[in-house]
């Protein structure tokens, strides 16, 4: 699924040259529910956004699905991103003006998928998120957590082999964090691939595996 080989990443900030990660290696197989666990500045960002396709290393090889990937174009990219990967992101990233159902169907329409199986799709994503009855509302008219459900409906809609969420519950109060969690434990335990990112340990405890990651390095890993 995911295989990171001596990753390294640097960014020049002014005249200082950061080393974001250094030398990473890093395997995920099919179905594992993987938490990547750090403080601010730690790395973990970057690591998601490099697992993510949204940035590209500097050094080292990232396969995923067996298919090396750090040569490829933005385009090329950018359908890895669309077909492969679902986000689920802090702060949800809905469309305030579309509804629920339509903020779902979004990826569905940049694929070129016709409108009888977009909306069989965007209807069976909603139900497997417990909002089925909220398809119509907006995103004003739904909790925080209800948004944080849409988003995750939006990432399955496509059917990706990996779902990758950036500290989805950093915006949540705790009795609404719990609930978001124990839907990734669901979805996991129904064949999901996830990689979560966060700095909270008991939302990391949540995985089956827990990689610590510090000044770009993975530190730790806890089976």
């Amino acid at each position: 699924m995911i295989e990171l080989r001596d990753i390294s990443k640097i960014y020049q900030i002014g005249d200082e040259r950061v080393r974001a990660l250094d030398h990473v290696n890093l395997h995920v197989r099919p179905k594992e529910f993987v938490s990547v666990i750090g403080p601010s500045g730690s790395g973990k960002s970057t690591l998601m956004n490099i697992i993510g396709c949204l940035d590209v290393a500097d050094d080292g090889m990232y396969l995923l699905d067996g298919t090396p990937i750090e040569a490829y174009s933005e385009n090329e990219l950018a359908l890895v991103r669309n077909r492969k990967i679902g986000f689920v992101f802090q702060s949800f990233n809905l469309i305030p003006k579309l509804s629920a159902e339509e903020n779902v169907e979004l990826p569905l329409i940049y694929q070129g998928v016709k409108r009888a199986e977009r909306q069989q799709r965007v209807k069976e994503a909603l139900e497997k998120v417990g909002l089925e009855k909220r398809a119509k509302h907006q995103p004003t008219e739904l909790s925080g957590g209800q948004q944080q459900r849409v988003a995750i409906a939006r990432a399955l809609v496509t059917r990706p082999s990996l779902l990758l969420a950036d500290e989805p519950t950093g915006n949540l109060d705790s009795h609404t964090s719990r609930e978001i969690m124990e839907m990734f434990t669901e979805l996991h335990e129904q064949g999901n691939t996830i990689v979560l990112i966060t700095h909270d340990n008991d939302v990391a405890k949540q995985a089956k595996r827990i990689i610590h990651i510090l000044d770009g390095r993975l530190t730790e890993v806890t089976l």
